[in-house]
Formats: C-alpha cells, sequence, structure tokens
C-alpha cells in the first residue's frame, strides 16, 4: 500500500569464507574459541521477512515515521531435513555441500520519526534493537551476522566496532576490533538539522548504543547483558556536522566527541574521556545517517 511493503525471501544462500590470515590473527582465534567457531568457512541458508512501515508520502502527515523490521532464519529448514533422516536437531557439525552450515533467528527493529519545527530546522531521532539467537547445528552465529556499533551511521564518537561487547576491554592487539561484536544490540540517536547557507546545512547530534553478549565468554569479560549495569553499559557521545546538498546526493562532514565509555579507562565519574582530542571521531560520509 501507500504506507506499508512487505518483502518476502524465500531462499538465500551465502558462503562465509576466510580467505587470508596473518600469524597474530591465528594466535587470537586460538585463544578465543567462540571467536574462531564465528570464523570458520560455512554455509548459511537462510529465509526472510521484512515489513516496512513508511508514511512519507501521505498527504498532512507533517511529522512522518518510517519503521522496519525483519526476521531472518538460518539453517532451519536444513536442519529439519537432517532431522527427517534420523540426525537429532541439537546435534551439531552437519553439513551441508561438505561445509558446516549456521542455525540460527536474528530479528531487527528500526524506528525513525522526523519532527519538523519549521519549514528548515528538524529533529531527526532513530530507535534500533536487534537480537540473534544461535542454536542446534552451530551454537556460535556467523561473524558477519552478529552486531556491532560506532561509525558514521552509529554512534560517531567512536570508530567502527569502537564499542562492546558491553564493558568489555580489548586488548593492545592491532586486530582487536574483532572482538567487539555481539548478539544483543541497542542504539539511540538523535540530531537537531538546521540550515547555515544556500546548499550548507548544519546538525548536533547524540549517539547511544552498545552491543552485549547472550551467553559469557571467559576471553569477553563484562560482555553479557546486564540490567544493574544498562546504563553504564551505553556508550554515548555528542558532535556537530555538516551536510552539503547537492540536489542527487548529500555529503556529510561529523565530529564526534565521546561523552562516556562503557568501559574502565582509568578516570572516574561519568564522563571518563581521558583526553579531550582522543575522544573525537571524525567521519566523512554521503547521505544522513537516518
Amino acid at each position: 500500500s501507500a504506507t506499508s511493503h512487505h518483502s518476502v525471501t524465500p531462499f538465500k544462500l551465502t558462503y562465509s569464507l576466510l580467505q587470508h590470515t596473518t600469524h597474530e590473527f591465528d594466535s587470537i582465534v586460538d585463544v578465543n574459541k567462540a571467536l574462531g567457531r564465528s570464523l570458520e568457512n560455512q554455509f548459511i541458508p537462510a529465509m526472510e521477512y521484512t515489513y516496512t512501515y513508511d508514511n512519507a508520502s501521505v498527504r498532512r502527515v507533517k511529522n512522518p515515521i518510517w519503521w522496519q523490521s525483519t526476521v531472518t532464519s538460518a539453517g532451519n529448514v536444513t536442519a529439519t531435513i537432517y532431522r527427517a533422516f534420523g540426525k537429532p536437531y541439537n546435534e551439531e557439525g552437519k553439513k551441508l555441500l561438505g561445509a558446516p552450515f549456521s542455525q540460527f533467528m536474528k530479528f531487527n527493529t528500526e524506528f525513525r520519526h522526523l519532527w519538523n519545527i519549521d519549514k528548515n530546522n528538524k529533529i531527526a531521532s532513530r530507535v534500533a534493537l536487534g537480537a540473534l539467537f544461535a542454536y542446534g547445528n552451530a551454537t556460535i552465529a556467523p561473524y558477519s551476522e552478529q552486531f556491532y556499533v560506532g561509525g558514521a551511521n552509529s554512534i560517531r564518537a567512536f570508530t567502527v566496532r569502537g564499542v562492546g561487547p558491553g564493558s568489555y576491554i580489548p586488548g593492545a592487539s592491532a586486530y582487536s576490533y574483532i572482538d567487539q561484536m555481539g548478539d544483543f544490540k541497542i542504539e539511540m540517536n538523535a540530531e537537531y538539522r538546521f540550515p547555515i547557507v544556500s546548499m550548507l546545512s548544519g546538525a548536533v547530534f547524540l549517539d547511544a548504543g552498545n552491543v552485549w553478549l547472550l551467553d559469557a565468554d571467559v576471553n569477553r569479560p563484562g560482555g553479557t547483558f546486564d540490567i544493574s549495569r544498562f546504563g553504564k553499559d551505553l556508550a554515548l557521545g555528542t558532535g556537530l556536522g555538516i551536510r552539503c546538498d547537492l540536489d542527487f546526493l548529500v555529503l556529510r562532514f561529523d565530529v564526534g566527541v565521546g561523552l562516556h565509555a562503557p568501559y574502565d579507562t582509568g578516570k572516574s565519574g561519568y564522563y571518563n574521556m581521558p583526553k579531550f582530542k582522543d575522544s573525537l571521531g571524525y567521519h566523512f560520509a554521503v547521505g544522513y545517517p537516518f
């Protein structure tokens, strides 16, 4: 309809292949077994359903909303076929075309609201949630399906995979960012958009969020979701941005400023960024973040 859209993907087959590694990378994966399992070569046979609601095109709607939810089921049909031939449903290691296949349920939902204060001034906001449950044939979800936060369209005070899971503190290795993925995600953003001159406009934004593990991992202490630590576990950042609207595309430059890191930085208090210059994140991107 004018506002609702349903999309069904009956079958999608993805093959995840780890092509090249280094000695340091292998040493990290050898220690962190869960990480190693998520990166192993595997098939992802999936089906997907997405519902999208968007009333921006409806007349007399001053403050439009956009909502999209997706449900992905992977490996369940394949596991059911194996079950018909006598293989237990929860037995791990079953293969498809000679390689293990993943089995999980994944849920994503994202809600956006645009408040048009007047013709030129707007407040845009977003809330995004995600959950990933791996079971049956593979109790660790593929790395490509796990959640992360940080970056130009996320928490802009932090780099991509710069936060989480939970209060986990990554090591000093150049590959430590690969540990910063999770099974559960909460992300919240808001920004005030205002005109500057001609095709240039500005924005002041506030971003918060993190990812968490659903099962404890000894290699990532503090990574599981704990409601008592929820406020402390949310990374928080603010910042300023400038946009150049060329009609056919929007060029964007944002500078994020960290306000709170969910891990121990050695500094007490809610504002725990050790140095102001180290809390800055610079992002050049195409299009609005949401």
